[in-house]
C-alpha cells in the first residue's frame, strides 16, 4: 500500500476542517461525465480492440473459454508469478527478482499478474531477467520517489486527488515503449500471458486486462492503451487522479473509471470463482504446476498508536484492510493449490524489515528494500509454503 504519512501529518490538521465547505464548491468547479448506464457497462469494449479484458468475477466457464488461458508450452513446466500492490515497497519484489537471477533457479513464467506497483513490475518480469536492471533503476534511483512529490490539498479537494499524476505518467511512458510491446506481442504469441487489474469504479468491480492481446494488436492506439491500464492500476484514488479510459456500447462513447488494482483485490491469484469453488478450476496437466506469489508488502499485523486526526485513522483503517484482504485471498488459494496439486510459494515483507515514518517512497528506504530483497533472492530461502495466519504465522507446512 502506498503510504503518504508525511504528506498528511503536515496537511491534516489544518485541511480537515476546511473539507466540508470546501466538499460544497467542488461540485461548482469538476467537469461532469458523460453519463453512461449499467446495461452500457457490461457491454462496453474498447473500439479496435478484441479478447483483451473479462471482470474478474466473470463465470468460471468464461474464464475457460477465454483467450487469457495461456497455451501449453511442450516440455515446459506451468509457473505462474503473481505480483501484489504495495507503493514503494515494490522495491522488494524488484530486489527478489534481482536476487532469484542471481540464484541462478529462476524460471520462466507462464503467466504473471500485476495488481497497482505489481503492475509496474509485471511486464519487466514477464520478459525475464535482462530487464532486472530496469526494476531496481525504476525503485533506487530516485525515480519512484517523485511519485509522490509536491502535495496539493487544494488540488485534493478542487479536483481528483492529491498528487500530479504526471511523474508516474511519465516514468510508464518512459519504459514502456514500442520494442517493450513488441517483445511482449512475441511472447503472447507464444501462449504466454502477462495480466493487469484495475478497478472500474463506475462497475464497481475489478477487471482483468490481457497486456499481451493489447500489445500484439495492430493499432496505433495500442501503446496508448497499455500505458494507460498500467497507470490506472498504480493509481491509488484521491492519492492520484483516476484514469479515463474511453470505451463504447451500441456506438454511444463514454468513458470508464479506472483506479488502482489494489482496490478490489491487493493481489490477483485466480478469478473470483475459482477461489469460491475451487473445484471449478481447471485441472493442469504435466509435471507439478507451480505459483509464486511475490507480496510486495507487509501482510502481519503491526501495532502503533495512531493519532487521533482523520487521515491517520482512514490510512490506518485502509492498511488494516488491505492486510486482512491480503490474507483472506492468500488463504483461498492455498486451499485451491491443494485441491489442485499445485505448488504454493509465497514471500512477503516480514516484521524483522524496519518501516519507514515518511512517505513509503523515500529513497533511502527503496534500497534498502531493494537490498533486503536481493539478499534473500540470493540466499534462496525466501519463500514460504502455507499462508501466514492473522497473528503472523504460517498455517501449516508442507
Amino acid at each position: 500500500m502506498l503510504r503518504v504519512r508525511s504528506a498528511i501529518g503536515a496537511l491534516g490538521r489544518s485541511v480537515i476542517p476546511c473539507l466540508a465547505v470546501l466538499a460544497l464548491l467542488q461540485a461548482c468547479v469538476s467537469t461532469p461525465r458523460l453519463a453512461y448506464t449499467e446495461d452500457e457497462a457490461k457491454l462496453a469494449v474498447i473500439e479496435g480492440f478484441s479478447g483483451i479484458r473479462i471482470w474478474a468475477d466473470a463465470p468460471s466457464d468464461a474464464f475457460i473459454r477465454s483467450s487469457l488461458r495461456p497455451v501449453p508450452q511442450p516440455g515446459k513446466p506451468f509457473t505462474y508469478l503473481a505480483l501484489s500492490g504495495g507503493g514503494g515497497e515494490g522495491a522488494y519484489g524488484a530486489g527478489i527478482l534481482a536476487g532469484w537471477t542471481a540464484a541462478g533457479t529462476r524460471p520462466e513464467f507462464t503467466i504473471v499478474s500485476g495488481v497497482s506497483t505489481g503492475a509496474l513490475i509485471a511486464p519487466f518480469a514477464f520478459l525475464g531477467s535482462r530487464y532486472d536492471g530496469i526494476l531496481k533503476e525504476l525503485y533506487t534511483s530516485g525515480i519512484a520517489s517523485t511519485f509522490v512529490e509536491g502535495p496539493n490539498p487544494v488540488r485534493a479537494v478542487f479536483g481528483p486527488a492529491l498528487f500530479s499524476r504526471a511523474p508516474l505518467r511519465e516514468a510508464v511512458s518512459r519504459y514502456a515503449t514500442p520494442e517493450l510491446l513488441a517483445a511482449i506481442a512475441a511472447e503472447h504469441a507464444k501462449g504466454r500471458r502477462l495480466l493487469v487489474v484495475t478497478t472500474n469504479l463506475d462497475s464497481d468491480r475489478a477487471m482483468i486486462w490481457d497486456m499481451g492481446a493489447i500489445a500484439a494488436t495492430p493499432s496505433p492506439r495500442a501503446l496508448g492503451l497499455f500505458q494507460d491500464v498500467i497507470t490506472a492500476s498504480a493509481s491509488i484514488p484521491v492519492v492520484f487522479p483516476p484514469m479515463l479510459i474511453d470505451a463504447v456500447a451500441g456506438g454511444h462513447h463514454f468513458q470508464e473509471m479506472h483506479v488502482d488494482g489494489t482496490v478490489t483485490t491487493p493481489v490477483f491469484t485466480f478469478p473470483d470463482n475459482f477461489l469460491l469453488r475451487p473445484d471449478s478450476a481447471p485441472r493442469l496437466t504435466g509435471p507439478r504446476p507451480q505459483l509464486f506469489i511475490l507480496m510486495n508488502n507487509r501482510i502481519d499485523p503491526t501495532f502503533h498508536v495512531i493519532e487521533d486526526v482523520a487521515p491517520y485513522v482512514a490510512m490506518r483503517s485502509f492498511s488494516t484492510k488491505n492486510k486482512q484482504d491480503a490474507r483472506g485471498i492468500l488463504s483461498a488459494t492455498y486451499e485451491l493449490a491443494q485441491r489442485n496439486h499445485l505448488s504454493f510459494n509465497l514471500t512477503y515483507i516480514d516484521k524483522s524489515t524496519p518501516e519507514t515514518s515518511g512517505t513509503g517512497f523515500d529513497t533511502d528506504y527503496m534500497r534498502a528494500l531493494y537490498a533486503h530483497g536481493y539478499a534473500k533472492g540470493t540466499a534462496g530461502d525466501f519463500w514460504i509454503h502455507a499462508p501466514p495466519t492473522a497473528a503472523g504465522t504460517p498455517v501449516a507446512m508442507r
